[in-house]
């Protein structure tokens, strides 16, 4: 018999504004208890350092990150200019220190434009990525160099919000997969000085791009079960990107048992992830019901549907 889980079975999403000093897995840990939720997950993970936003989510909204994880993000980030470290960021040793040169502001973003477009970057060691099902930063705290391989990655714009004796403030958007400690790196060594990242607060991530929805761990400590609850998002914010199709009730039905059904589907192209929605009875509102993927002559075929249309438990 299987173990019944402990908690409330929520569904839905927090827009999570991550303190620094707090690894991603501990804020999610702080948030589950709050909300005495029986399944939760993040999705695109925080350094302990940086601040901002961490998506949270709950139950039947776990099975929609994976279409997050791809999206482009914005930071501000500070630089700190003059010292490179072996973490590329403040909590690293020291390893060169070099005056900062006197550079114009039209030298300056001149220097900036060169690392927006299209940019290979070298991953640093002290990073997640793993190789041979360890991470990186496991064998640089050894004191062991792994060799990695450029990717390309896009770097939609560096804007300078404040320029002091020895630091940038940027306004960054970048694409997944991007190190914005190995930016301001890349950016020190185009100066001539060095640099590491002193810095980071992430603002948005794919739709979620309203800093003032983030909710901070201490906010939620002190709402009530109530108003908590009011603070979570519905699971298809997840997939708001995608191409919303309706169906009706006979279609939803056949949906639900994992089959193929017909669809107007205007002009999206085959193989098209859309989300769907439809009632679940004659009398109900349209619910969302998951993903579908379309197919050739408008035929949608499921491709991830929620346990609470369901019918599912979702254990």
């Amino acid at each position: 018999m299987a173990r019944r889980r402990r908690g409330r079975p929520l569904n839905g999403v927090l827009l999570l504004d991550k303190p620094a000093g707090m690894t991603s897995n501990h804020a999610l840990q702080q948030v589950r208890r709050l909300f005495n939720a029986q399944k939760a997950g993040h999705t695109g993970t925080l350094d302990p350092m940086a601040t901002g936003l961490l998506p949270v989510c709950f139950g039947e909204a776990t099975k929609f990150t994976a279409w997050l994880l791809d999206a482009d993000k914005r930071y501000i980030a500070e630089v700190a200019l003059g010292a490179t470290t072996d973490t590329g960021d403040r909590e690293g040793a020291v390893l060169s220190r070099t005056p900062v040169p006197q550079l114009e502001e039209a030298a300056l973003k001149e220097v900036l434009e060169r690392f927006t477009g299209e940019q290979w970057q070298l991953p640093p060691m002290y990073s997640a990525l793993k190789h041979q099902g360890r991470p990186l930063y496991e064998y640089a705290r050894e004191g062991v160099e792994i060799e990695r391989a450029r990717r390309q990655v896009s770097i939609y714009h560096i804007g300078l919000l404040a320029r002091r004796e020895q630091q940038l403030e940027l306004d960054v958007r970048v694409s997944k997969g991007t190190y914005v400690r190995t930016l301001a790196e890349d950016i020190g060594a185009a100066i001539g000085c060095g640099a590491h990242l002193e810095a980071l607060r992430r603002l948005s991530t794919g739709p979620f791009d309203d800093p003032r929805q983030m909710v901070t761990l201490e906010a939620l400590s002190e709402m009530s079960e109530a108003e908590r609850d009011a603070t979570l998002l519905e699971s298809d914010a997840l997939v708001a990107h995608l191409p919303a199709l309706e169906a009706e009730p006979g279609n939803c039905r056949q949906l639900l048992n994992g089959q193929t059904i017909t669809l107007p589907t205007r002009d999206l192209a085959p193989q098209t992830l859309a989300r769907i929605y439809g009632p679940l009875n004659e009398t109900s509102d349209p619910a969302f019901l998951g993903l579908v993927r379309v197919m050739a002559a408008g035929q949608c075929a499921p491709q991830r549907l929620v346990a609470t249309a369901t019918g599912s438990s979702g254990e």
